[in-house]
């Protein structure tokens, strides 16, 4: 199974308008558009009944002190740790791509909401439901895609791996507000194959991507 995007290369750029936020030489940073990437797919196995989705950013500071902080940088070899941006499942076998803007067009202040999703797809919960949790203006679940935001003094930029999963299985077992590894623990022993696809991002004008 082949995953490719019109948006941007595999271990390419994204661009700033599939992020939540972009560069602002003010502010370091500003809300972005926030569209989810468009994606296709093709050589899909047979006895596929259904896919789910899953994108991750596997290079978030382990440690919260330095992020956003001035004066201060997060370095290289900080540990680092996963962040969950999109968690789609029972996307129909007969599916062959997501458009452009079709899940998420925009910021929405205390999340979009779920799980129900476009064309009987349900979304889980990203990680930016636990990132705002005390944040009075933010705070909420946030179901679906919502894109790269990375720290605006990282060292490195982040990579964010869209895997599709192809199932052996018409509905994923999970229910209520599920998250990346609820949904990653249902559909193991049901995957028939996998592909992924990998964008870079950084708000730091002094990283390369």
């Amino acid at each position: 199974m082949k995953l490719t995007s019109s948006s941007f290369q595999n271990s390419g750029k994204i661009p700033a308008e599939f992020a939540f936020c972009a560069p602002d030489p003010q502010t370091h940073v500003t809300l972005s558009k926030n569209r989810n990437p468009d994606l296709a797919w093709s050589d899909v196995p047979a006895g596929t009944k259904s896919f789910a989705l899953i994108c991750h950013d596997y290079d978030v500071p382990g440690k919260p002190d330095d992020v956003n902080q001035e004066g201060r940088t997060i370095p290289v070899t900080l540990p680092r740790v996963d962040f969950y941006h999109w968690v789609l499942v029972d996307l129909h076998s007969n599916a062959s791509s997501i458009k452009a803007g079709e899940f998420s067009d925009g910021v929405t202040a205390r999340g979009k909401k779920g799980p129900a999703g476009p064309h009987g797809t349900r979304q889980g919960i990203n990680d930016y439901t636990m990132w705002f949790a005390s944040d009075k203006d933010m705070s909420g679940d946030y179901f679906g895609y919502d894109g790269p935001c990375p720290p605006w003094n990282d060292t490195i930029p982040h990579h964010y791996v869209f895997t599709l999963y192809a199932l052996d299985i018409d509905k994923c077992p999970v229910s209520g507000a599920f998250k990346g590894p609820d949904v990653l623990a249902a559909i193991r022993g049901h995957v028939l194959t996998q592909a992924t696809l990998t964008g870079v991002y950084s708000l730091n004008p002094a990283v390369k991507t």
